[in-house]
């Protein structure tokens, strides 16, 4: 998994924790920003995932 992939996995993971501990705090808006949060980040592993997957293949 490249480097990258990696990076934004973390992020996601912890903007999930992040949203929950809000949520139950009971800081609705702050949750969701952290929600919105966790959909990019889980986009952009997803991308680096696939982009290295591309990259092996056409190298080797």
């Amino acid at each position: 998994m490249p480097r990258l992939a990696v990076y934004a996995l973390v992020v996601c993971v912890l903007a999930v924790a992040a949203a929950v501990v809000s949520f139950v705090q009971g800081s609705w808006a702050i949750g969701v920003v952290w929600v919105l949060l966790t959909g990019l980040s889980s986009n952009m592993t997803w991308y680096y995932v696939r982009r290295g997957r591309q990259e092996k293949s056409v190298i080797g």
